[in-house]
This record gives C-alpha cells, sequence and structure tokens, in this order.
C-alpha cells in the first residue's frame, strides 16, 4: 500500500528485529518506554507524516491518542480501545490492512455520492426552474420534479448500500489462504 511502517515497541531490540523481519518490517524502534511512544509519533507528525498507529496495551494509549489514526486492538485494554478511533474486534493484524483499504473505499464512495449528487442537481433544478421553457415551451411538472428529487436521494443511498458488499482485499487473501 506504500506506506512506511515503523514498529515501535518496548520490547527488547532482538525481539523486535525478529519479528519485524517475519512480517517485513525495515524500520524498528525497540526497547521504547511507555511514555516516549507517544514522542516517536510526534516526531513523525512533525515531519510531516500521517501516523497511523496500532497498539493494545495501556503502554499504547499515550500513542494512539497521539496519533492521526489511532487503531486499537479489541482484546487490550479497555484505555487502549477508549484511545482508538478504530478498534479491531480480533487480534489480526490484517484487520488494521482491512480497515484501511475499507476507509479509502468509503472516502471513494463518498466522493462519487457527492459528484452524482452535485451533477444531477446541477442539471435538473434549472430544469425544475423553468430554463427550457422560452426555449421548447417544456415544463417540468412539479410531480416530476419531485420524483426526480427523489431519484438522486435513491442514487446516493444505493451506491452507499453497494459498500455492505464489499470485501477488503486483504480479507479476500486471507480467506483463500484458509484463513478465518
Amino acid at each position: 500500500m506504500k506506506f512506511t511502517v515503523v514498529m515501535i515497541t518496548g520490547d527488547n531490540a532482538r525481539t523486535a528485529n525478529a519479528i519485524a523481519k517475519q512480517i517485513g518490517i525495515e524500520n524498528v524502534l525497540a526497547e521504547v518506554l511507555p511514555q516516549d511512544k507517544a514522542d516517536e509519533v510526534k516526531k513523525l507528525q512533525e515531519r510531516g507524516e500521517v501516523v497511523a498507529f496500532v497498539g493494545d496495551g495501556i503502554n499504547d494509549a499515550p500513542a494512539l491518542a497521539q496519533a492521526d489514526v489511532g487503531i486499537a486492538i479489541g482484546s487490550g485494554t479497555d484505555v487502549a480501545i477508549e484511545s482508538g478511533e478504530i478498534v479491531l474486534i480480533k487480534d489480526n493484524l490484517m484487520d488494521a490492512v482491512a480497515s484501511v483499504q475499507l476507509s479509502k473505499k468509503v472516502m471513494s464512495r463518498i466522493k462519487q455520492n457527492l459528484f452524482w449528487a452535485f451533477a444531477y442537481n446541477t442539471a435538473l433544478i434549472p430544469v425544475a426552474a423553468g430554463i427550457l421553457f422560452p426555449f421548447f415551451g417544456i415544463t417540468f411538472k412539479p410531480e416530476l420534479a419531485g420524483l426526480a428529487m427523489a431519484m438522486s436521494s435513491v442514487t446516493v443511498v444505493s451506491l452507499s448500500l453497494m459498500l455492505k458488499r464489499y470485501m477488503p482485499p486483504a480479507k479476500k487473501g486471507e480467506k483463500t489462504k484458509g484463513g478465518e
């Protein structure tokens, strides 16, 4: 997804590097004290980075709150869950990837809905107001204008409801690999 991933952990460097190597993380900050995790997030933000922080413990709560997006693991502490904007139900890091993919899809759908609502209204409000009457003698009956406006709403709602069927690519790969 072209993100820079950094592991910030209180674990010792040897353990952190071993885990990071297994999951493909190149940037590791190990042996970070709990109070310093939020400072590390702040340093990234000061460099202009948008930071999403994934954590599960009481030690992660300040960093979750400092991050632009805090992603708490649902089996974690109540403090961590309260500090995050997104709460993952399972202990699966692929859910963090899926949540980012879903968020991108939702934002894309919001933009589509705004475009179509704007285009629809830009085209039909002048027609409903009678712009065609001087040139063609065509008027838009109020019933049809009301129907057109309702159809605009139906279009937006229908596009939004299609998100119910959306399966993030990270979750699709999990199902084909014999996952959940």
